[in-house]
């Protein structure tokens, strides 16, 4: 019987049968392969890339590389560094201690209401950066509606004490406590049982217990949570915009701000070597991170995993309330207070609470075009990010290649690197006419929509990549077989499977864009506020009444949030909700 004789593929067409796939992939799936980059291309590489190419233009006088020698140079870029970094590493040391001992405190010991407690600790991480910033502000100025009562607050005509390098140090800490406590508490979820009460046993002290076997288990955690901490730190813009430019405490965020914000698109090469500064910063920490984890982590043996069994005596457990109500709770109802007062520097009583700064704000056009535009772009991101996270893992999951795993890698970028070098790298590539079209998205709200797009698709990628590679592959091969198309499968098989990851990643996406401030503080113009621009722009106008009111709005469509994804998403979905830890 005469067989067929195979020749080899060309060159060429075995590169693109590697680069995108083996020969099991089909045309179809390939194509699908090659749009995705080429959309990841356009709203990561390309905005990137020209933030790279403008760090490193030559100078006014010709000279290589003559804008990065002239920015490293300035003096105001050498102080805003220095403050950076030690800011930065004062607040993970806060983070470390407070974060720690809370995860200590709820991980080892039993007490009542620990869902509640583990809730209000995880608040500021789910509370807006400006938010915080601002219910601080009021929590400790001197018309404090809850320290001045008490004789506690800063005489009149004395400033704010946090308005300064410590302060900012410390309400960044408390913001980024969160990420130390989650990375610890679930550290010492993984601690055998046996373990413990083989110490036990043996009539270890409880001390010696906690010092040398316990804790030893968590340090990889401690330096990965510390270190997630200095990379947010590094990226924070709203505590240092509203308590450092106040005090006058320049930091490498608010000088890209301050430099973007007077000088326009002119100053395009120094703003991009600060936000190159940055970045280097945020990445040389999670290098460090990984690098940490993978040579410092602990080998154990799996096991029954331990639970709490001592109960917590009761000033334990009276100390541990007042501590987080201290920190989640009563700067927010400072926040509340202020925004019942009817005007500036007004003590508030009941005689005078009013809800009049409410009645302003719902009546000004600027803050309900802010809510407004929050809204449709939060929406508009979320629904976007879903149409392309879902391919994206599909093909990750279940049709892997060298393209798929660039692209995969590539979308996290705008996550790990700061917001504002994001918002930045937007501005640079969009900023001259989009070639064919001629149009400029600068100043529109599409060049904002891009930003969230780039900024958050990791939210809901990383979820529904991960729920997929634990799904069953035989579905789908199963479909294909059927004779099932390729959107057909994704739509009738794969997007069944990963519908609650892919919803909890949506809302989270609501969530982190509907308040935030770092990219749209950059990136707004006129008509085209947000809500984190509102009560920024209110508090820097002095307005801090009427921002403390915006705020409580926000803060409350926030928490109205946070109770409509437990509800949609029931009891094992909500697991992947921020605040479950």
């Amino acid at each position: 019987m005469a067989t067929r004789s195979s020749r080899p593929l060309p060159t060429s067409m075995a590169a693109e049968l590697h680069l995108f796939g083996d020969r099991r992939t089909g045309s179809a799936e390939r194509a699908l392969a090659v749009l995705l980059c080429l959309y990841l291309a356009a709203i990561t590489v390309w905005p990137l890339g020209q933030l790279l190419v403008a760090a490193f233009r030559p100078g006014d006088d010709g000279a290589a590389l003559g804008v990065m020698r002239d920015t490293l140079s300035a003096r105001a870029t050498g102080r805003a560094f220095r403050n950076t970094l030690v800011l930065s590493l004062i607040s993970v040391g806060v983070s470390v201690l407070l974060g720690g001992a809370l995860a200590l405190a709820v991980g080892l010991l039993r007490m009542r209401w620990r869902a509640a407690l583990s809730f209000l600790i995880l608040m500021p991480l789910v509370i807006p950066s400006q938010t915080l910033a601002l219910s601080w502000i009021e929590l400790m100025g001197a018309n404090s509606a809850i320290l001045k009562p008490l004789g506690l607050a800063p005489p009149p005509g004395r400033g704010n004490p946090l308005y300064s390098p410590l302060g900012i140090a410390l309400v960044m800490g408390i913001e980024h406590m969160p990420l130390v406590f989650i990375a610890i508490h679930a550290a010492l979820k993984s601690v055998p049982a046996d373990l413990i009460e083989a110490a036990r046993l043996a009539a270890i002290p409880p001390r010696l217990v906690l010092t040398r076997v316990i804790l030893p288990l968590t340090y990889p955690s401690v330096l990965a949570g510390g270190l997630l901490a200095f990379t947010a730190a590094v990226g924070n813009f709203g505590i240092p915009a509203l308590l450092g430019i106040p005090g006058r405490v320049p930091m490498l965020t608010t000088l890209i701000y301050q430099r973007l914000n007077s000088f326009g698109p002119s100053a395009a090469g120094q703003v991009a070597v600060l936000a190159l500064i940055l970045t280097l910063m945020a990445v040389a920490a999670l290098a460090l991170r990984a690098v940490l984890l993978r040579h410092l982590r602990l080998r154990v043996e799996a096991g029954r995993p331990h639970t709490p069994t001592r109960n917590a005596p009761a000033w334990a457990q009276a100390l541990i309330w007042a501590v987080v109500l201290a920190i989640a709770i009563l700067p927010l109802a400072a926040l509340v207070l202020t925004s019942l007062t009817p005007a500036i520097g007004v003590p508030f009583s009941l005689q005078v609470a009013s809800l009049d700064q409410y009645h302003r704000v719902l009546a000004n056009p600027a803050v309900l075009r802010g809510f407004s535009n929050s809204l449709i772009l939060s929406l508009a991101a979320a629904l976007i990010c879903a149409l392309i996270a879902l391919p994206l893992a599909y093909l990750v999951a279940r049709r892997p290649s060298p393209a798929i795993a660039l692209a995969d890698l590539l979308a996290e970028a705008p996550w790990v690197v700061p917001g504002t070098v994001v918002a930045l790298a937007m501005i640079l590539a969009f900023l001259p006419p989009l070639p064919l079209i001629g149009v400029s998205l600068y100043g529109s709200m599409a060049i904002i929509l891009i930003a969230y797009l780039a900024r958050f698709l990791p939210l809901i990628l990383r979820p529904v990549v991960a729920t997929a590679r634990g799904g069953d592959p035989m579905q789908d091969q199963a479909a294909r077989i059927a004779g099932i198309g390729l959107a057909g499968r994704i739509a009738h098989v794969f997007a069944p499977s990963v519908r609650a990851a892919t919803l909890a990643g949506a809302i989270l996406i609501v969530m982190s864009a509907m308040n935030e401030l770092t990219l749209s503080a950059l990136l707004w113009s006129s008509g085209h506020e947000t809500i984190g621009v509102m009560v920024f722009s209110l508090q820097y106008e002095g307005s801090s009444t009427a921002a403390a009111a915006v705020s409580v709005l926000s803060t409350a469509l926030l928490l109205a949030l946070c109770a409509l994804a437990e509800l949609a998403l029931g009891p094992r979905a909500a697991q992947a909700l921020p605040w479950r830890g």
